[in-house]
């Protein structure tokens, strides 16, 4: 796919970003990719760590080990879910989180938001997608 690359890493309009899909074309005539997956997600990452002090977080499996709620890992939030639900066991390193950024694998499946009926008519839906997140855990607008 051939496009013009937006201004900021995401789509405008829906303010979602397609990795992969920016290309630009080289005196030669040979498209290279300008916004390649790795640049999108250190850029991503080097903001929030730098300029918010945020954590880096690793993805967690596509198949969630302890939550009986999700079949599949849906969206990059699921992972921090015993946080927001005020679960998180104290003695783990994800209860000392205050700040995090995330790049996590997903699997759309339907569900509460389904948009599966959109996978290949965009570049935005896929079946298999990468989601980057960044996440505050109670610290942001506080005084």
């Amino acid at each position: 796919l051939e496009r013009e690359v937006p201004q900021g890493l995401g789509n405008r309009k829906t303010g979602r970003l397609a990795l992969n899909t920016h290309t630009m074309q080289q005196e030669d005539g040979e498209k290279v990719l300008e916004w390649p997956a790795h640049k999108v997600r250190e850029t991503f990452f080097k903001f929030f760590e730098e300029k918010c002090g945020h954590t880096f977080w690793r993805s967690s499996p596509v198949v969630p080990h302890n939550d009986p709620t999700l079949l599949f890992t849906n969206a990059g939030m699921n992972q921090f879910k015993p946080l927001f639900l005020g679960q998180c066991d104290p003695s783990l390193e994800m209860a000392k989180l205050k700040r995090a950024h995330n790049t996590q694998k997903c699997i759309r499946a339907g569900g509460k938001h389904n948009d599966l009926e959109d996978v290949g008519k965009d570049v935005y839906h896929h079946t298999f997608f990468e989601m980057l997140g960044n996440w505050s855990f109670g610290d942001y607008f506080k005084k």
